[in-house]
Formats: structure tokens, C-alpha cells, sequence
């Protein structure tokens, strides 16, 4: 497996991880929002600021990604024109504003360390989960990045995700409700210092 930002890999990484978003994030969230995975990850292809983003390849083939900034927003953009393309435009206005609300415009609920950079939009391939490609490469950004410490947030149910997420060394330090009408529980926040 190899590990490189997604800005070097020799082809538009968009069309899988949007697929692979759509499917990671489903059950956490976005099925409330749209029930066709497929038309989430057409909407959602244009998102993705690669700079931003890290990969593991496998075969040519994405397995996971993630992606890691210094501060919030969120190292996607929305438009609100390409979403309604592919919703349509009542739904297509409606999910980009719930996930410019949800998840642009909000910030975490404690002040970040200045040295500590935020873990953002971790997912795994289905046919890759269990074979340790989110866990090599985080391991990897966390050693490429220059910051002291790590912070990421999780929704509450996501025990694949946390469990991950403390096998690399991070722990829980402060948890919030859930947004009302997200479908979720509650959100956890984890830290890991270097």
C-alpha cells in the first residue's frame, strides 16, 4: 500500500472519494439527508480541496483517505449550483445548506491549540475496512504534518471509527449533543499529543 497526498497521484482521486465518502458516511448522518449513496457521491465529488487530503493506494485503487489542517473550516467546499445538478434544485438547496451549517460553519466547541492540527473526514474503502489502511495512514499524516498534537471529532456511534481513533493514542476529552434533527447521539472530541 502506498501513502502520498492526494495532490500527487497521477489521476482526479474525486469520483472514488466521493464514492467512498458517501458510502463511509452514510450510516453516520447523510442518509438522512439523501437515500441514494450514488447521487451523494455525484453531489459531493466536487468538494474535496486535495491539498488538503492524504491516501492510501492500493492497485491504483483509493482504500482510504483522510485529511489534516491546521485550523476549521473543514478542508471541503460546497457549491450549491453542482449539488442541485445532481438533487435537483429544492433538494439539492436543502442538503447544501443542513451541511453548510453542519459542517463548514461549525466550529469546534473548545479552542484548538494553535500547534495542533485537526483530523478531518476519515474513510476507509468497504473492501479495504479491517485491513488497517485508515490506521497506516493516519499513522503516516501524523508523521508527515509538523504539529504537536492532533484533534478530531466523531459522532458518538461510530465504535469502528473511536475504536481506530484509540488504538493510534487518542482520548476522549470533552463530548456535546448531537446537532437536533441530525439523527445522532452525541459527538465526541479526542485528542492526541506527539
Amino acid at each position: 500500500m502506498e501513502f502520498l497526498r492526494a495532490t500527487d497521484l497521477p489521476f482526479d482521486p474525486r469520483p472514488q472519494m466521493a464514492e467512498i465518502f458517501a458510502e463511509g458516511f452514510y450510516d453516520h448522518g447523510l442518509k438522512l439527508l439523501c437515500r441514494d449513496k450514488g447521487e451523494i457521491a455525484r453531489a459531493m465529488e466536487h468538494a474535496f480541496i486535495l491539498e488538503h487530503f492524504y491516501v492510501a493506494v492500493e492497485d491504483g485503487e483509493i482504500a482510504a483517505f483522510v485529511a489534516c489542517v491546521a485550523k476549521r473550516p473543514p478542508p471541503i467546499k460546497l457549491d450549491r449550483a453542482e449539488m442541485r445538478k445532481h438533487m435537483g434544485y429544492i433538494h439539492g438547496s436543502f442538503v447544501h445548506f443542513f451541511l453548510r451549517k453542519q459542517v463548514l460553519e461549525k466550529p469546534y466547541p473548545f479552542d484548538q491549540p494553535q500547534d495542533y492540527g485537526s483530523i478531518e473526514f476519515v474513510a476507509t474503502a468497504p473492501q479495504h475496512r479491517g485491513k488497517g489502511a485508515a490506521f497506516q495512514l493516519m499513522q503516516y499524516v501524523m508523521q508527515s504534518e509538523p504539529y504537536s498534537g492532533y484533534v478530531l471529532e466523531v459522532v458518538g456511534i461510530n465504535t469502528p471509527a473511536i475504536r481506530l481513533y484509540e488504538k493510534l493514542g487518542f482520548v476522549e476529552f470533552m463530548r456535546t449533543k448531537a446537532p437536533r434533527g441530525s439523527g445522532l447521539d452525541h459527538l465526541k472530541y479526542m485528542k492526541k499529543e506527539q
